[in-house]
């Protein structure tokens, strides 16, 4: 794997930590910024949703950029961002500079995947996506934790600056380290690039993606009540819990990168189905410690680490280009939202045991909308063979387009 890969990794490890460090930093920044707790809690909901909606549009106004000045730009951008947060004298100034932050996020997230895509071979390209995306898993292992400790002992504003200073690294290690590229095949022509919104197998490739996420995080957002007034684990002991979820997600993430390649649909099956299991038998076994911690260690190993498979699917559907894996990156985000939000709706009304119900039924229906794909490819093998025997570009391009 190339050293590029891992510093476009770097690039969204910054990133992620700095969407995260809010969760860990709440009671500091409400009193620094001299607001509720849960007004602290909007600036997670609002740095989503910037990255959900805003994103796209970004990753379109660099299109025209050739991919290693396109990621400096977005670098530039999410970096005064980070910088207004550490600086913010006010609520409203770091309202703005969160919706900054998310928005290049997201665009970040659709062009290091692009361009981790063209820095290998196409067998690889499976293996390359979750090499990128452990700056995903990382920043949930390590990023928060560390920037939680940081910003308890030196002050919230010390954790922005920390990341600030990751982003600088990680830039520098992008301009010094990864190779020129040329921008992808069509970038640069918005309609070309929206074409590849009329493929109705991409947008249920998407669909998916928002129902896996969704289910992990109707679990995740909630684990640490659910782990401490239902399993009845202590306050403290909640944060080696989680670090063991983070290791968990770093291992399937590489699993999931190994065979993500060939075994696009089947990944994506057994995995929703593995956290159907996962979440039933936590919601039904919450009360006894070691099925609890089991099922929060299975969902860790095939929720979120199902993106190498899910970004596979969606650019076999269409394309690798900047837009679309920056519009993928945005349904991702809206299972966030949906996940969290649902499964706080659930405890208001049924208890802290609905949010796993939520994510049970969620995965569910992931299985279903990977059904016509499933059912649709013995039909196209002999499409397939008809492929393989034109010359080998043409038989690529008949297979991403028929999305085998």
């Amino acid at each position: 794997m190339p050293r590029a890969v891992y510093l476009l990794a770097m690039g969204i490890f910054a990133m992620v930590t700095s969407e995260f460090v809010v969760a860990g930093l709440m009671p500091q920044m409400a009193e620094g910024l001299d607001v509720t707790i849960p007004q602290i809690g909007y600036l997670i909901t609002v740095f989503a949703v910037a990255m959900a909606l805003g994103g796209p549009f970004l990753a379109v106004a660099v299109l025209k950029l050739p991919v290693k000045p396109a990621l400096m730009v977005l670098f530039a951008i999410f970096l005064a961002g980070n910088v207004l947060a550490a600086l913010a004298p006010t609520y409203a100034v770091m309202l703005a500079a969160r919706i900054i932050t998310g928005v290049a996020s997201a665009a970040f997230f659709g062009v290091a995947i692009s361009a981790a895509v063209q820095l290998v071979r196409p067998e690889l390209r499976g293996r390359a996506i979750a090499a990128v995306l452990n700056g995903l898993m990382l920043g949930t292992l390590l990023g928060l934790p560390l920037s939680t400790m940081l910003g308890e002992r030196l002050g919230w504003r010390a954790a922005f600056w920390v990341i600030t200073v990751l982003t600088v690294i990680a830039a520098l290690s992008t301009a010094a380290w990864v190779p020129a590229l040329a921008r992808a095949e069509g970038g640069g022509d918005f309609r070309t690039e929206l074409g590849a919104f009329r493929n109705r197998r991409l947008w249920l490739a998407l669909i998916t993606s928002t129902l896996i996420i969704g289910a992990t995080f109707s679990a995740f957002s909630y684990l640490n009540p659910i782990l401490t007034e239902v399993t009845g684990f202590a306050t403290g002991t909640i944060p080696l819990l989680l670090v063991a979820y983070g290791a968990a997600t770093v291992l399937g993430n590489y699993v999931v990168g190994q065979l993500a390649d060939k075994y696009t649909l089947s990944v994506q099956l057994w995995g929703l189905a593995l956290n159907l299991v996962f979440l039933t038998g936590f919601a039904l076994l919450a009360d006894l410690r070691v099925p609890a911690v089991l099922a929060m260690l299975g969902i860790g190993l095939v929720g979120v680490t199902m993106n190498p498979a899910m970004a596979t699917r969606v650019q076999r559907a269409a394309n690798a280009r900047p837009l679309v894996n920056t519009v993928h990156s945005s349904f991702i985000t809206m299972g966030v939202v949906v996940g969290s939000w649902l499964g706080g709706l659930g405890i208001n009304e049924f208890g802290l045991r609905a949010p796993l119900w939520l994510g049970a039924a969620l995965a569910l229906a992931g299985i279903g909308t990977l059904l016509p794909d499933l059912l649709r490819r013995p039909a196209a093998s002999p499409a397939r063979t008809k492929a393989a025997a034109q010359n080998a570009d043409e038989c690529a391009t008949a297979a991403v387009n028929a999305g085998l």
